[in-house]
């Protein structure tokens, strides 16, 4: 629940209920799975939008459109990451989920690429909000020794999302076409006052706000026994932790090393995670693969990463998250390498699996890492910031796709581009140094 609570942690039973963690890593897993979902369908319906008569589009105005939901993401992981520390996770996680989903019914109705644009961005907004809220929450209430593995669980929930996205395009894209793909995932709105009734506040955003007294009777309320406050020690516990002083720890000499190489490691990860996601469907059609087969490979994709991501979650808290995050981006660039050769089918739904791991699974992990690195007092404001910069990187994904495509330079050079992404990834995170005491 803290770095303070860790230390007795490590002595005595993790004094938080099972029952509470499994109840946040079912709500986590819920936003996250309406999330993914959303995230999914774009490259899902990516090729039937570029066939679209009325709309026209080339291959970088159709980059450009499968970004625009990024660009939101990049604001609001920025802004409701920090706010969490502030006005309550519990609260902007629901706020960011109710924006998403009803953006995606605007979405479904848009007449003009600009209109769609408009509202995939404020879904954006939405959407930025959900992945550094649910990761501070998931780690609060984890045990320090399954915080990855749990991180995993939640975070399949992405993966299953994207998966989720790829079947219902089978399903409805050929009969009713694509606007009937994106409005499904206006569908998740209904889990809200699920979500509302079953996730507890963070205990940390209450300390944070100078809320003791609230946080002691919560803790009581879901008989957490004992209960240590994450509140620094040099911090009075009645005040409100400012935002001033959170960016000034994220960016204190102690960490900005490794707020650098998180953040560059953390880019370009997304950059492959979105960059495939995006393009991966209409990269396998280049190749000479019909539709049915090319969202195939997008099944598979996710499929895999969301196995692969409790796998990598397992490994981490096992043998060090560090080690586990270098190997796996560089198998996931290999994998992705090998995809340039004229392979069986099976050959590359195997190959697509080991990019979805290397890819969606080790960023997911990367992210529980960078929220488990910091201080309990900072840590969605720190996981919130690494994502709104790494989302630059996520907008560029499907931007270098597209750029890509319109250079006719061959698909080779889709899976040599996105393999040499992994290994900047791998590196940066060499460079990363080991977490300060005063986290851990």
């Amino acid at each position: 629940m803290s770095s303070q609570t860790t230390t007795s942690a490590t002595l005595n039973a993790w004094p938080v209920p099972r029952a509470v963690t499994n109840i946040v890593l079912l709500s986590c897993f819920l936003a996250i799975l309406a999330d993914g979902y959303d995230i999914g369908v774009i490259g899902a319906v990516l090729p039937a939008i570029a066939d679209d008569p009325e709309w026209g589009l080339t291959p970088v105005e159709l980059g450009g459109l499968a970004s625009w939901s990024l660009v939101g993401m990049l604001i609001g992981a920025l802004f409701i990451g920090t706010l969490s520390d502030r006005l309550g996770r519990k609260r902007m996680l629901l706020v960011s989920m109710t924006i998403f989903t009803v953006m995606q019914l605007g979405a479904a109705l848009s007449p003009t690429p600009e209109l769609f644009g408009l509202f995939r961005f404020l879904g954006g907004l939405g959407m930025g909000g959900i992945i550094p809220v649910g990761a501070a929450l998931t780690i609060e209430y984890s045990a320090p020794n399954k915080r990855s593995l749990n991180y995993g669980l939640m975070y399949s929930g992405y993966s299953l999302g994207i998966v989720a996205s790829a079947i219902t395009s089978m399903l409805l894209l050929s009969n009713l076409g694509w606007r009937w793909v994106i409005a499904a995932g206006a569908v998740p709105v209904l889990l809200i006052p699920i979500i509302a009734k079953l996730l507890p506040e963070s205990l940390e955003s209450l300390e944070n706000r100078g809320q003791h007294d609230r946080a002691v009777t919560l803790a009581e309320k879901l008989k957490i026994s004992p209960y240590v406050p994450a509140i620094p020690k040099q911090l009075d516990v009645h005040e409100p932790v400012s935002w001033q002083r959170i960016l000034g720890q994220l960016f204190s000499p102690r960490y900005l090393r490794s707020t650098i190489f998180l953040w560059i490691a953390l880019f370009a990860g997304l950059l492959l995670v979105y960059g495939l996601n995006s393009w991966l469907p209409s990269i396998m059609r280049a190749s000479g693969y019909e539709l049915g087969p090319a969202l195939a490979f997008l099944l598979v994709f996710s499929l895999a990463s969301a196995v692969g991501g409790l796998g990598v979650g397992w490994l981490s808290d096992r043998y060090g998250a560090k080690s586990v995050l270098i190997l796996f981006y560089l198998v996931g660039g290999i994998a992705c390498l090998l995809m340039m050769f004229p392979n069986s089918m099976l050959i590359n739904l195997c190959l697509v699996g080991l990019s979805g791991i290397g890819a969606i699974s080790t960023s997911l992990v990367l992210t529980a890492y960078i929220t488990d690195y910091y201080p309990a007092s900072i840590r969605a404001t720190a996981t919130g910031w690494a994502l709104s910069f790494a989302r630059i990187g996520a907008i560029m994904g499907p931007i270098v796709g597209g750029w890509l495509a319109a250079l006719n330079v061959g698909t080779e050079w889709n899976f040599i581009t996105f393999a040499l992404v992994a290994v900047v990834a791998a590196i940066a995170v060499a460079l990363v140094p080991n977490k300060p005491l005063e986290s851990r």
